[in-house]
């Protein structure tokens, strides 16, 4: 696997290099996901861990933020295929890749860590949030004016608010709602009561 759209130009790498990126880029999530802060994150740590040198990651990285970026977006899968047919098929769609990412214990540890970090590493978070979360975000928001254009939707629909209480709904289920794993209809139950609403 080869991390794309890097902070830092990366050279074209030694035959093992794909290995090498791999442990590093987990080796990076352990520690953030065992507790450790962004701040006392080091590259040394990262390196022990993944039994590579020092000079292996600044080969590939120019400094920490741009590892910690790369390891973060690495745990948003790809935006799933839309169908088009329908606006309700296409939110379940999108809402069901929220409900599948909740469900990865790392992830949420990772997540929950990095975000709570966002005000002492602004940069580092504007980055990632430019990575991982706008395009979900810009795909939301594509389905939903979408569906005004063609009727599916209010015409008056209030377009940030649709999104808020879409997206807000799956996000409290995932860290506030009863422990376990998510109901495999919630994406279905989310969009349907969110339509009852924003329907003409």
């Amino acid at each position: 696997m080869t991390i794309q759209e890097s902070g830092a130009a990366r050279p074209a790498g030694r035959p093992r290099s794909e290995k090498a990126e791999k442990a590093i880029i987990e080796a990076t999530l352990d520690l953030i996901a065992e507790g450790m802060g962004v701040s006392e994150l080091s590259i040394e740590a990262i390196a022990s861990r993944a039994g590579v040198g020092k000079t292996t990651i600044y080969r590939r990285w120019s400094n920490k933020e741009d590892l910690v970026v790369d390891a973060l977006s690495t745990l948003k899968a790809p935006l799933p295929p839309l169908s088009g047919t329908s606006v309700r098929d296409d939110l379940i769609t999108l809402l069901e890749a929220m409900r599948t990412e909740s469900g990865h214990q790392r992830g949420r540890c990772v997540m929950n860590i990095a975000m709570s970090e966002a005000d002492r590493h602004p940069r580092l978070m504007e980055r990632f949030v430019k990575r991982a979360i706008e395009p979900r975000r810009l795909a939301l928001r594509e389905v939903i004016e979408r569906g005004v254009a063609t009727g599916e939707l209010r015409p008056d629909l209030d377009v940030a608010m649709g999104m808020a209480i879409l997206s807000g709904t799956m996000m409290w289920h995932t860290k506030w709602g009863p422990a376990g794993d998510l109901p495999a209809d919630l994406p279905e139950r989310i969009v349907d009561a969110a339509l009852a609403g924003m329907a003409p």
